[in-house]
């Protein structure tokens, strides 16, 4: 199969894809909190929000994936090529 069958010839990004994609940007998204958590640089004293949010996805996908995980309302963008998963209702 070649880059432009996974991709759907340009009419769109297959579900397979998509799947496969969210699955990766839990999966990173898992890790990089995991090493976020287990930093010994933070100080017991320091204010601010914990744990991490958003992050930069995994590169394998092209940016039209991305954009349609975003636009199922899976992902949602938060600047600067970083993206946060959005918390459905229920679940």
């Amino acid at each position: 199969m070649t880059e432009n069958q996974q991709q759907g010839q340009g009419d769109g990004v297959t579900p397979e894809i998509l799947k496969s994609a969210m699955n990766a940007f839990k999966k990173r998204l898992k890790l990089t909190a995991l090493d976020a958590d287990s930093s010994l640089g933070r100080g017991p004293l320091s204010g601010g929000a914990k744990g991490v949010f958003a992050i930069k996805p995994p590169s394998q996908f092209p940016q039209e994936v991305w954009d349609e995980l975003c636009r199922l309302g899976k992902l949602r963008y938060s600047g600067h090529g970083l993206y946060e998963r959005v918390k459905q209702p229920g679940g």
